[in-house]
């Protein structure tokens, strides 16, 4: 048995050499998680959402990158969420009297590159750059692998920022006229680990969830239970991780059959 946590491409390959032998590869793979925002979610819930991308740098699986907005809160909606943004510094990782909101390098030279190319072909493909962008962010080294928190609007689902998992702390925002729209649009991917609804009533919001194609979802918080199971849908891989369900990933079921005791 084969337990991989990781990208979507080295995942697949990884499903293919397991298939020649018969081997049981569980993955826990790539994503591109949307945030369903109901028109009646509050600023509180916006920005709480909003920032969640920013999490380790962007540099989480499950991070959620994608925000579809309703058309009639589009520029307000987007407004909350450069407020957050701008309110973020960039530190180095040493930095001692930093926030707890702010955040540090990415991981590698490759990875700031690639961060890059994706907020250059953003703009090359028409998506506003509300706040952000390929300029360094201020105070920090030169030398370091620093990207300033971006959030990139007029976004439509066919872009390439919003096809492709970024792996960076970087938001696109998405207009949506109706609700069917929006679940249509956050289903609209290869992806399916994560995704999150906010709005004003809970018991919508829960109808909401349950039929985005995912293998979690937040519903107006970004915290979890401690044991459940953690993993996702279609191109995000098959795997577990957490709980009991985590476990039975590396079990087996066997049968033992032996004779009947002899009745006495």
């Amino acid at each position: 048995m084969v337990s991989f946590t990781g990208s979507t491409g080295v995942g697949k390959h990884l499903h293919m050499l397991g298939s020649s032998t018969v081997k049981r590869v569980r993955s826990e793979l790539g994503g591109r998680s949307a945030i369903v925002v109901l028109p009646d979610a509050t600023a509180e819930q916006i920005e709480m959402m909003a920032t969640h991308v920013l999490g380790n740098s962007g540099q989480s699986c499950d991070a959620l990158g994608r925000m579809l907005a309703p058309a009639s809160r589009y520029e307000e909606i987007v407004q909350i969420a450069r407020d957050a943004f701008e309110k973020v510094q960039v530190v180095e990782a040493s930095n001692d009297t930093a926030k707890r909101s702010d955040i540090g390098p990415v991981a590698s030279r490759t990875q700031y590159d690639k961060i890059r190319s994706y907020i250059q072909k953003g703009i090359e493909e028409g998506a506003r750059l509300v706040t952000g962008g390929l300029e360094a962010p201020p105070n920090t080294p030169t030398s370091g692998y620093f990207i300033k928190p971006t959030i990139f609007a007029d976004v439509h689902n066919d872009m390439t920022v919003v096809r492709e998992e970024i792996f960076g702390p970087v938001l696109c925002i998405i207009s949506y006229e109706s609700e069917e729209e929006a679940i249509d649009i956050a289903n609209d991917t290869i992806y399916g680990l994560s995704n999150a609804v906010i709005g004003a009533n809970q018991e919508h919001a829960m109808k909401i969830a349950s039929r985005l194609r995912s293998g979690q979802v937040h519903v107006n918080t970004l915290s979890r239970g401690p044991t459940s199971p953690f993993g996702g849908y279609k191109q995000s891989g098959d795997g577990r991780e957490v709980g009991t369900y985590g476990l039975e990933e590396f079990l087996q079921i066997k049968s033992i059959h032996r004779p009947k005791p002899a009745v006495k």
